[in-house]
């Protein structure tokens, strides 16, 4: 194991130098990036201790950055899910197989294959006339689908005893805001403070919204609002946002704003937030308002489950 380390800080050291040779022989249009078969661009920016290689079945937990050529984010955050067999050269999931666990990279893909082949919907307005974006991965866990499950299954029951606590919590919220709206199925609160008169929401829809995430103390960890930059995501794809958050949307009208209470399971689990800005098995409030829906088309299922 010292020598494996030993041999990958070494290769980190020699990253710039490598870097410039592979430039010189293959004549990339993105400096520091370097062309794959597939057509996609690759960037190494850190390598992992683990030799631990995500494969196709796996269940990978990402910190995941989409970027347009401009490097302006327009999606950051941290996803769990199984990776795909890749269905066509150059789709994102060959950039996720690239990767060992720890591994840190920026690719460059189409933005076409990305919107109209992997999600199956149309191109946001914001990239119509760009023909490509940059993708910026941190592949965190990499874990076989047995041991996901031993872990899913050990949460769940430690979960049982933990999470009376955040039921208080959560119960002491609802009853000091006097909210009568009955939970959904999966626990979470949608309470209607101005009904929408647009479209609902359907899988593989452009929605665009504005959101205000707060503590129960009122406290913001996230407002896109103050950033003046409303979120745009495809609707029921994975990658895209936390659970919770796509239900309540899923039950929205355009121009609704709603008041979402999220418990911990539907929001940012036993982990917290990839920032640390969230606690662990803390309970949410975000204050949502469904700006637009620009209907798309919905996705086959050949894409799987889009939840994940």
């Amino acid at each position: 194991m010292l020598k494996t380390n030993w041999m990958k800080r070494a290769v980190i050291a020699l990253l710039p130098l490598i870097t410039l040779l592979t430039l010189a022989c293959q004549k990339s249009p993105y400096p520091g990036y370097e062309k794959q078969n597939s057509g996609v661009f690759y960037k190494l920016l850190a390598i992992g201790e683990e030799e631990k290689k995500a494969q196709v079945g796996d269940y990978i937990t990402a910190d995941i950055a989409y970027r347009n050529m401009s490097d302006s984010s327009f999606f950051n955050g941290r996803r769990r899910f199984q990776l795909s067999a890749t269905h066509f050269s150059g789709s994102i999931d060959e950039c996720f197989a690239m990767l060992s666990e720890g591994d840190s990279a920026s690719f460059i893909i189409s933005a076409d294959d990305f919107f109209l082949k992997t999600l199956e919907t149309q191109k946001p307005r914001f990239l119509i006339n760009q023909t490509t974006l940059k993708v910026d991965i941190r592949l965190v866990e990499v874990q076989k689908e047995d041991e996901y499950q031993r872990e899913k299954e050990a949460f769940l029951t430690w979960i049982e005893d933990f999470g009376d606590y955040e039921k208080v919590i959560l119960t002491q919220f609802i009853e000091q805001k006097k909210i009568s709206a009955k939970p959904t199925a999966s626990g979470l609160f949608l309470v209607t403070a101005t009904p929408g008169k647009g479209p609902s929401v359907a899988l593989g829809d452009t929605v665009i919204v504005d959101f205000e995430g707060k503590f129960f103390n009122g406290k913001f960890f996230d407002s896109t609002k103050k950033r003046n930059e409303p979120f745009s995501f495809v609707y029921g794809q994975k990658w895209q946002v936390i659970d919770g958050l796509e239900e309540a949307i899923g039950l929205m009208r355009q121009g609704q704003k709603a008041l979402v209470i999220l418990p911990s399971n539907l929001a940012f689990g036993k982990d917290g937030s990839s920032t640390g800005i969230i606690p662990p098995f803390t309970s949410v409030v975000f204050e949502v308002e469904l700006l637009n829906v620009i209907k798309g088309v919905p996705p086959s299922s050949k894409t799987g489950d889009a939840k994940k």
